[in-house]
């Protein structure tokens, strides 16, 4: 038999794909198979119902523990989000005294420094802004060598680079858990009846805004 997928004989799209992450949200469902199951089990005697009863209950805690790990996993990276915020504050202190910083940088950093509040939906938006503002700044900075040469700004730089990769690390490790848990919740019979009891639904994982993909294709050597 020959193989379904053949490297070799294609078919091969030579223009390359671009994906994206899709922003959707899956309820986790079951039907009435699901239901005629549970009560077949308990029809077939009372052992066979109460272990399936234990099977859920291992279950739901399965579950939570799941949610406390992707807690975990995205303090984490809240952690460093902070910190780059922090960075991104002392760098702006050093650079505005040299030259005339982008309002939109400025302005940026005047809402950082009101207060970061990283909930589920907003981590995102703030890891693309710190980008954002990061990428206007660097340019600059480039142009002024008295700059390039400042201890404490090289340091930040060089502190702001680390930081990033720790992020790449962090949300590498979240992704990881949020696949775990959009596996586990279609796992029939007893994850997925438990996860529809419980109205759980898929999570997304962490995505790299428009701009960072854009820029990720531009010559940088």
């Amino acid at each position: 038999m020959a193989n379904e997928l053949d490297e070799l004989t294609g078919p091969v799209n030579g223009a390359g794909r671009d994906i994206n992450v899709i922003e959707k949200q899956i309820p986790v469902k079951v039907g009435f198979g699901s239901l005629l199951f549970e009560i077949m089990l308990w029809v077939c005697g009372i052992l066979p119902g109460l272990i399936f009863l234990f099977m859920k209950i291992g279950a739901k805690n399965y579950f939570q523990k799941l949610q406390q790990k992707l807690q975990a996993d995205a303090s984490q990276i809240d952690n460093y989000l902070e910190q780059r915020v922090v960075i991104l504050q002392n760098v702006v202190g050093i650079v505005n005294k040299a030259i005339d910083l982008d309002k939109d940088v400025m302005k940026s950093v005047a809402a950082y420094r009101g207060g970061v509040n990283l909930s589920d939906s907003a981590r995102n938006e703030l890891s693309q802004s710190l980008d954002q503002s990061f990428g206007r700044i660097f340019p600059q900075v480039e142009a002024y060598p008295e700059l390039k040469a400042h201890a404490s700004l090289a340091d930040a730089m060089q502190q702001n680079s680390y930081l990033q990769k720790e992020i790449t690390a962090a949300r590498a490790l979240y992704n990881d858990t949020v696949t775990q848990w959009n596996t586990s919740v279609f796992e029939w019979p007893t994850k997925q009846i438990v996860a529809a009891r419980a109205g759980y639904t898929t999570r997304i994982p962490f995505t790299a805004s428009a701009e960072i993909k854009a820029q990720a294709r531009q010559k940088f050597f």
